[in-house]
């Protein structure tokens, strides 16, 4: 039964699909192919292996893949002259359908600049899959009455969803809220315009559906989408974004592969996600409305140019009103990162793997060498000398050691052509560095080197207690690592639940608001500082899917709940989990409410606004940083900050802790204790212009006020030492 515990389906991931690349990237010995076919630069590294490795199908001209395809100036023609189908466009930039019978005729074509796929990513949940608490996704800031999304996309591409929760209708279930859904493995595409899967427009089909392809399997969709935009039903579980329209993409990951026939594989790339996020902001400019994009998935960086095309893509679909916000990663808990600097005689450390198979990343303007040993009875020692790789047959050396296959690769870096890379795979026949112990050390005392982890673990051992080095950093994963990407760590207020038992549930130490330990942290492969903000992530509750609830009865996920109940014949809960999955659809959820606010907004005047209104969990820090960014998201600041109410001295920047909202021409008013003394009360409007005050008696929690004669508008109540706004 697939992915009966989320224990074992984390670590599916971690072993399987962050590595995915590699299976496809290095499994397959690269002996002499490239230096016959040089043109064949012009594909991206997955690329050339899916050449490779499938010459039947090519030939057989049955299977295609979905890419992104960089031609010369006015020269698109070429596509169509092989077979291609373009299925979105911007300049000459291209996501295109290429049978792989054509991929070597297309790069060697000279109107051809560039072709570029790569598989698709994981889920940045972490890998114990436990968590809490979107109500508090805004730091308990809470969420004005006056800002709940309305009139604004929420847009989320994810898997497992369930699409008939009542968390995803209005709050009284009387407006079903998703509009459109793209499943891009549903296998009913007759007639469909996609090149993958089909979409889904009314009511009736979505609710008929009721559910993703994957969503009896996988629940990790319905979790993030109620984080973003959940109404809360008949809960305090409330997303950020409550009133805003949804619209869902269901993308691949490895996770899906029983459901994708073997010979569509390769339609499922990073250029398929590209086009489910076009399908969102396309619907959003049909109905003429702002759209923010929540994506809790992503994989390792690469020197390889994976992403460049990827980015540029991006790029043309973001920008006046039309957001995207992706996940940093759940890699900040590990040693990601090795600097051996100048002057230093070496570093290294121990390298392990569950699995069979471990890679790192190398890069280096110097000539350096690489020392690994085995430690056992006798210990077995390699010395490598990684550049002379580049005068070998395509710039690979293949070595066997101690039982331990090595197979490294040299390429120039795609940011700075003078900097020399090198991908390290290591390959045994059971788990990686056990027995024997492994170690891995660079030398080169005037060398400056950079190693990278992309999967395993860097770890210390008494075999040679000098080797320690490594730091939790450098782990940013894609796209949210694009620089027009607002990317997203996550930040623990609490670390336990009680669940539906009453089983104290504990996961991740931490409830000081600071940076949970799992959080990715920059900066980029290229220097540059990321992640660009943080939220809650760890013990977040919210929806969970009932498909995958019913097929998966005693799955461990499940004893994370904290509540089920009835509706429409089916039984639903709200679940907890953690990880930046978590808190970036509580980023995404702000962004919305600030589009609300202004609906023109940019991803550079996002940038802006949480450079000027985060709060900053660590003060002494310089802030933005590699581990928050600016800080963390005040949806409340920067709602003040967008309606220009942040130079009015005397309305509060901070939130107050009533609870202020208004029926029938009163203010309805609930503290969240008994006031010991008299509270005054200021209601402004826009500009700053006092137009109401009194005071309200002590002794008391809820009040209620008839409210001045207004005109409609939003205006600021200020009470508590704090503030909220109101529309009338």
């Amino acid at each position: 039964m697939r992915n009966r515990v989320n224990e074992i389906y984390e670590r599916r991931w971690m072993t399987v699909i962050s590595l995915s690349f590699i299976i496809f990237h290095l499994s397959f010995s690269p002996v002499g192919a490239l230096a016959q076919r040089a043109d064949r630069g012009k594909l991206s590294p997955w690329l050339r292996q899916v050449v490779k490795k499938a010459p039947a199908t090519r030939a057989a001209g049955k299977s295609s893949v979905i890419a992104f395809v960089k031609t010369s100036p006015d020269e698109e023609q070429v596509l169509a002259e092989n077979g291609c189908r373009s299925y979105a466009r911007y300049g000459d930039l291209h996501i295109a359908s290429i049978p792989l019978s054509q991929l070597d005729r297309l790069a060697l074509d000279r109107r051809v600049l560039r072709i570029e796929a790569s598989p698709t990513g994981r889920l940045l949940m972490d890998s114990m899959a436990v968590h809490l608490n979107a109500e508090k996704a805004s730091v308990g800031l809470g969420l004005p009455q006056a800002f709940t999304g309305q009139g604004v996309v929420m847009g989320v591409m994810d898997v497992g969803f369930d699409l008939t929760h009542p968390n995803f209708y209005s709050r009284d279930t009387s407006d079903y809220r998703i509009r459109r859904f793209w499943d891009q493995i549903s296998p009913d595409t007759v007639g469909s315009p996609f090149p993958v899967g089909r979409d889904y427009t009314s009511a009736n089909d979505l609710l008929a559906l009721g559910h993703s392809r994957d969503g009896l399997d996988i629940a990790h969709g319905a979790h993030t989408l109620g984080i973003a935009a959940g109404s809360g039903y008949d809960s305090p579980y409330r997303g950020m974004a409550p009133e805003a329209d949804i619209c869902l993409v269901a993308n691949a990951v490895s996770e899906d592969l029983p459901y994708i026939d073997p010979a569509d594989i390769y339609k499922y790339t990073f250029a398929t996600d590209a086009l489910g996020f076009k399908y969102i902001f396309d619907y959003a400019q049909s109905v003429g409305k702002p759209c923010v994009i929540s994506f809790s998935e992503g994989s390792p960086q690469d020197f390889w140019g994976y992403d460049l095309l990827y980015y540029e893509f991006l790029d043309s679909l973001i920008g006046p009103g039309r957001i995207l916000v992706a996940a940093a990663g759940n890699e900040g808990y590990k040693k990601n990162w090795i600097h051996k600097r100048p002057g230093q005689p070496s570093a290294g450390a121990f390298v392990y793997n569950n699995d069979s198979t471990m890679m790192v990343t190398l890069k280096s303007p110097d000539d350096f060498a690489l020392r690994l040993v085995a430690y056992g009875e006798q210990n077995d020692t390699l010395l490598l000398h990684p550049r002379e790789a580049f005068s070998l047959p395509d710039s690979t050396l293949q070595v066997s050691f101690a039982g331990t296959d090595l197979l490294l690769e040299a390429y120039p870096s795609c940011y700075l052509a003078d900097e020399s890379c090198y991908d390290l795979t290591l390959s045994t026949s059971g788990p990686l560095g056990f027995r024997p112990q492994l170690s891995l050390e660079l030398l080169g005392t005037d060398a400056d080197i950079e190693l990278w982890r992309v999967n395993g673990w860097l770890t210390t051992s008494l075999r040679n207690p000098k080797l320690t080095d490594g730091e939790n950093t450098h782990c940013i994963h894609s796209p949210s690592s694009s620089p027009h990407v607002i990317s997203v760590g996550a930040t623990t207020y609490r670390d336990h639940i009680v669940n539906i038992e009453g089983d104290t549930m504990t996961y991740w130490p931490g409830t000081d608001g600071r940076l949970v330990e799992f959080s990715s942290t920059g900066p980029t492969m290229d220097g540059r500082i990321k992640p660009d903000c943080v939220a809650p992530g760890n013990n977040i509750i919210s929806s969970y899917n009932s498909f995958y609830l019913e097929e998966h009865p005693d799955a461990n996920d499940n004893r994370w709940d904290v509540a089920r109940f009835p509706f429409q014949g089916r039984t639903y809960a709200w679940n907890t989990n953690s990880g930046t999955s978590m808190s970036t659809p509580a980023v995404g959820g702000a962004v919305a409410l600030w589009l609300q606010a202004c609906p023109t907004l940019t991803p550079a005047d996002v940038l802006s606004l949480l450079q000027r209104t985060c709060h900053h969990p660590e003060p002494d820090l310089h802030y933005p940083n590699n581990r928050y960014g600016y800080g963390e998201v005040d949806v409340y600041a920067g709602l003040l900050d967008l309606l220009n109410i942040s130079a009015v001295n005397d309305i509060p920047k901070a939130h107050t802790p009533a609870r202020i909202t208004t029926s029938h021409g009163q203010l309805c008013i609930v503290l969240p204790q008994a006031s010991t003394a008299a509270l005054p009360l200021r209601i402004y409007d826009l500009s700053g212009r006092p137009l109401f005050s009194t005071t309200l008696e002590q002794g008391s929690c809820q009040y209620r006020l008839p409210l001045p004669r207004l005109s409609a508008g939003i205006y600021a109540v200020c009470l508590a030492g704090g503030s909220t706004l109101i529309r009338l």
